[in-house]
């Protein structure tokens, strides 16, 4: 065992929480849509054809906002053939996932099953095929009250009121070769730029958001994001980081490190935004939207995958990137939540990407159950409890933290840590554990007085599990444990400040809630 020293300062807070940093994404891609939310002939469908099984574990799950109709998916995409009678749409090849589009979930459908889930709708226009009149279009039609042919329309198709689309994405992954219309920085930036000029004119009420590089290893990484945002100074309001990682080669080390990778991609994109006048603080300021985030094991997609799809053939709904994820993906998402909340200075919002079976924490069957994968667990509690302003309880000068090597990100802690207060009081504390054989004993001064230990769980390898063990169809033997004894919280030390002991397990997350409100019966301690 090992030992760390945290301290929990309200007085060091330096940011709030954004709510849309636990904002998720559905792409037509895979069984994401069909088989996924949508399932006509599923027990739990509803009259639309949505599954109910589904729908609850998505409000569960208790995500903000939801990025759609992609991804690569809509580089290609024609938004009217989503809309009309479903008898009527046309069936297209999607060129992206060499698969069959039916188009029977459109912009109707999947606005009316949001509203249901409570998310926010952040809709992207397609600015690869397509580009300034059609980007407009789409804008017009959802969100123009009526008395045009597009917004008439729209009533005519059943909407009578406007869907207020706040959030658009102005394409997506336009750096990438593989992208359906990919172009330079120099072409996009342009077409974004006008693209935007025109779609505030007709709603100046909506926040837009500039693709930004597809990664950090892209190799016009820095330059693209200069030059874009040099084109679309004063009219974009974000601009996008799409971040994925997995374990290569058997190193655990550098995986678990990810968070550290992510740190440094957000920590760079910001000293852009700032070198461009677009900073906190500037007439104009533009967040980061780290609109695509997750494990992805893209040498699987690219090995096997891919192979497979690019047959010749155009399946229906293929099964496409169903990770099945282990105790190790979790405790990675879990440290990336902790990375997105220790940018909340500068990350407006983030979307896990994706939110049903296409790398996704909720998994389906045709015809079958739904369950949560391990990853559903980190999400789901951060979200919940995450709220008021963020602390970086490592930071703190009278904070202690060992450091461990790894191939790819060098020295890094070995516990990966953030902290949020309420307005009410009420802490929470978010802390991985990355060595893969030694539990940490931490302590956690708290400059707080009046402080109750809530709850305190942990998500690690499971009784006769090991850090690959996942959750399928079968058994779901991952999810989160009580800490039990391993937490103890001293009410005040000399100092008036109060102490929590917490022990947590080898590769681990772990949550902790606190209050400084009465006790109540339903209290756990």
């Amino acid at each position: 065992m090992y030992s760390a020293r945290l301290v929990i300062d309200p007085g060091s807070a330096f940011a709030r929480v954004p709510r849309r940093i636990f904002g998720t994404f559905v792409e037509h891609m895979g069984r994401s849509v069909h088989e996924g939310i949508y399932e006509p002939g599923h027990p739990s469908a509803d009259d639309s054809g949505f599954r109910s099984d589904v729908l609850a574990l998505v409000q569960e799950l208790g995500a903000t906002t939801v990025r759609y109709p992609g991804g690569n998916f809509v580089s290609g995409y024609r938004w009217e053939d989503g809309v009309g009678p479903r008898d009527e749409r046309p069936v297209r090849l999607d060129a992206a996932w060499h698969s069959v589009e039916t188009n029977q979930v459109g912009l109707h459908e999947f606005a009316e099953w949001a509203d249901q889930a409570g998310l926010e709708l952040m809709y992207a226009v397609n600015l690869g095929t397509r580009g300034i009149a059609e980007a407009a279009d789409v804008l017009e039609y959802a969100n123009h009250p009526g008395g045009t042919e597009l917004s008439e329309r729209r009533r005519r198709n059943g909407a009578d009121e406007p869907f207020g689309i706040r959030l658009w994405c102005l394409g997506n992954e336009v750096d990438g070769p593989w992208q359906i219309g990919h172009k330079t920085a120099e072409e996009y930036g342009r077409l974004a730029a006008e693209s935007a000029r025109l779609m505030k004119f007709i709603d100046p009420t909506v926040e837009l958001v500039a693709a930004g590089s597809s990664n950090a290893e892209m190799p016009t990484f820095g330059e693209w994001e200069r030059t874009v945002l040099r084109h679309t100074a004063g009219l974009v309001d974000h601009i996008s980081v799409h971040a994925y990682y997995e374990e290569s080669d058997g190193d655990a080390g550098s995986f678990l490190a990810s968070g550290t990778g992510l740190d440094r991609y957000l920590e760079t994109v910001a000293a852009i935004i700032d070198e461009a006048g677009a900073g906190p603080g500037s007439e104009h300021p533009v967040g980061i939207s780290v609109d695509e985030w997750n494990v992805w094991y893209q040498r699987r997609w690219n090995e096997i995958d891919k192979p497979r799809v690019m047959t010749g053939e155009w399946p229906e709904a293929p099964r496409l990137i169903e990770d099945a994820y282990s105790v190790t993906d979790a405790v990675v998402v879990g440290s990336l939540l902790v990375s997105l909340l220790r940018h909340a200075d500068r990350v407006s919002m983030a979307n896990l990407a994706q939110l049903v079976n296409v790398i996704a924490p909720i998994r389906s069957e045709p015809n079958g159950p739904a369950w949560r994968q391990s990853t559903f667990f980190p999400f789901q509690r951060t979200a919940q409890l995450a709220a008021g302003r963020v602390i970086d309880p490592a930071a703190h000068p009278d904070a202690a933290v060992p450091l461990y090597d790894t191939a790819r990100y060098g020295s890094v802690p070995l516990v990966d840590a953030v902290s949020t207060v309420g307005d009410d009081g009420t802490i929470a504390l978010f802390v991985t554990n990355r060595s893969l054989t030694e539990d940490a004993s931490i302590e956690i001064s708290i400059a707080a007085t009046g402080v109750r230990l809530v709850r305190a769980e942990t998500l690690t390898t499971p009784p006769g599990g090991d850090r690959h063990t996942i959750n399928d169809a079968e058994a779901q033997p991952v999810g989160f444990t009580d800490l039990g004894e391993a937490a103890r919280l001293v009410p005040a030390d000399a100092d008036g400040a109060s102490v929590l002991h917490l022990t947590v397990p080898a590769l681990s997350w772990s949550a902790v809630e606190l209050t400084s409100a009465p006790e109540t019966e339903d209290a756990h301690v």
